[in-house]
């Protein structure tokens, strides 16, 4: 993580500025009037990675601006963080500085917390840790209410669970996600209730088609689209998201959607015909009328080829996490498809990130 400057009196010129520059960014694509949804100006961030720095005697988080891995910034403040870090982090470090077998080689310290106040926290470590490590850091789950995970090469030590479990409301709805350890999830959950509505909306009009989604993680956005489609089918390459997701879609009683272990690329094989697998038997995927497709891919945008297969369905509804690559994906989209809604999520406030949202519909 790099360092940003928290200041809630900031945040409104912020946010405008990046509205302005998305604006500027896709205008020659005719976009629509773009949704903006704004994030709390404080404790936003429910998950958080920090490198620890040891001098001497001290033990403090640590974080570093960009290119820049040698000379740490000193936290002892963490406005960006959700409440519930913010009330353990410091105190937890106080407990582990003095207690030689939980600060030897200590190098991370990664914390998962949910909107209602679990929380997860990964140590992790350049050494062997064991039995002794176990036993000293036992006392430390009753101390915070906290669940432990101790990580170091080769080696998972979990006091009590390597997971918490997440309620989103989603249009009036709860739905339950188990987010796991060291897996991908949105850092920032309110902001991430108004992604997913603002996903069911733009395809609420489409009940009696079926939707395709590449990189559905742990069901984040499937679980609550899937009531707007008669059939999901959702691919993901990640086994540990592939796991979380079909628990949590037991876990909601949702029955229409099916996660396939594959990458995207291979799925579009599939689909065109070219590629078989034991993956998909069973799935009658030739009964399928899938006129949506929804895309959430990382940073790197989506490769060539599933772009010329996107293109295939009628309404394409993207989430990106990078403008550059959304905009060169755009590039070919719009010779087929034109934008009918637009959006700026602030996922991550006083920073230059901006995560977008394109719902198309073809021409």
């Amino acid at each position: 993580m790099s360092v940003p400057h928290v200041d809630p009196a900031l945040y409104d010129a912020l946010l405008q500025s990046k509205a302005e520059r998305t604006q500027a960014q896709f205008s020659r694509f005719s976009p629509p009037a773009l949704d903006v949804f704004a994030s709390s100006k404080t404790h936003y961030r429910m998950r958080a990675e920090f490198r620890t720095w040891h001098e001497e005697d001290d033990l403090f988080y640590a974080m570093f601006e960009p290119g820049n891995n040698k000379q740490p910034i000193r936290i002892d403040q963490c406005p960006m963080v959700s409440t519930r870090i913010e009330s353990v982090m410091f105190d937890l470090l106080d407990a582990i500085r003095p207690v030689h077998e939980l600060r030897h080689r200590l190098f991370q310290v990664d914390f998962l917390s949910t909107l209602s106040g679990e929380l997860l926290v990964s140590l992790l470590y350049h050494r062997k840790i064991g039995d002794e490590w176990r036993e000293a850091v036992a006392p430390l789950r009753d101390l915070f209410g906290i669940d432990i995970v101790g990580r170091s090469r080769k080696n998972k030590i979990i006091l009590n669970r390597d997971f918490v479990t997440e309620q989103l409301l989603i249009d009036g709805k709860t739905y339950s996600y188990q987010q796991i350890e060291n897996s991908f999830t949105q850092p920032n959950a309110e902001v991430c209730q108004k992604m997913i509505e603002w996903a069911v909306d733009v395809t609420r009009a489409e009940k009696q088609t079926d939707l395709i989604e590449f990189y559905c993680g742990n069901g984040n956005f499937t679980l609550p689209l899937a009531q707007n489609f008669r059939r999901v089918v959702a691919t993901e390459i990640s086994k540990t998201s592939v796991a979380a997701a079909r628990k949590n879609i037991d876990d909601n009683g949702i029955s229409n959607i099916d996660v396939l272990r594959m990458p995207s690329e291979d799925l579009v094989q599939v689909l065109r015909g070219e590629k078989q697998t034991r993956k998909v038997e069973g799935l009658n995927l030739e009964a399928c009328d899938f006129t949506t497709v929804f895309v959430d891919p990382p940073r790197s945008g989506l490769d060539d080829a599933t772009v010329l297969q996107v293109q295939e369905y009628d309404r394409i509804l993207y989430i990106s996490c990078n403008p550059d690559t959304l905009e060169q994906n755009l590039e070919t989209l719009v010779q087929t498809h034109r934008i009918e809604r637009f959006a700026l999520f602030d996922q991550f406030p006083y920073t230059e990130h901006r995560e977008c949202g394109v719902y198309l519909v073809r021409r």
